[in-house]
C-alpha cells in the first residue's frame, strides 16, 4: 500500500473507497496506469472489504484472494483512482466482491474487476 500510495477513502454498509494517485511510480512503458498497479488497487481494497466484513480479528480468521479478474477499459496517465469493492456474496468460507476503477476526476469507468477472496481459520498454536 505505501509503495503505491493506496488509501481508504470511505466505507459503508456493503462497500469499502480506496484511492490510488496515477503517476510514473503506476506507468506502464508508454506512460499510462499500468494494468498490474490496477489489480493490486482492486486486491488491496477487496481483501481489507473482507476482513472489514468478515470481522477476521475479533474471530480468528483469516483472508486470502482466491481468484481475481480484470477488465481495463481505458486508462490516464495521471490524476487519482478510486476503487470501490461492493459485496456481491459474503458467505461464511467464500466472498464475491465487484470492485469499480473510476477517474477521480470525471467519474469514468476505467476498470471492473470480479474477486474471490476466501475466509480461513487461523491455526491455533
Amino acid at each position: 500500500m505505501e509503495t503505491l500510495s493506496i488509501s481508504y477513502t470511505d466505507i459503508g454498509e456493503d462497500f469499502l473507497e480506496a484511492q490510488m494517485p496515477v503517476n510514473p511510480k503506476v506507468h506502464q512503458p508508454q506512460g499510462l496506469l499500468h494494468g498490474g498497479a490496477t489489480v493490486a488497487l482492486a486486491e488491496t481494497v477487496g481483501s481489507t472489504a473482507a476482513i472489514i466484513f468478515k470481522d477476521v480479528y475479533n474471530n480468528n480468521l483469516s483472508v486470502r484472494g482466491l481468484e481475481i479478474s480484470a477488465n481495463h477499459l481505458k486508462s490516464i496517465h495521471e490524476g487519482t483512482v478510486i476503487a470501490t469493492a461492493k459485496v456481491i456474496h459474503l458467505g461464511r468460507t467464500t466472498q464475491f466482491w465487484h470492485i469499480e476503477i473510476k477517474n477521480q476526476s470525471n467519474n469514468e469507468l476505467l476498470s471492473f474487476v470480479k474477486f474471490t477472496t476466501i475466509t480461513l481459520a487461523l491455526d491455533k498454536k
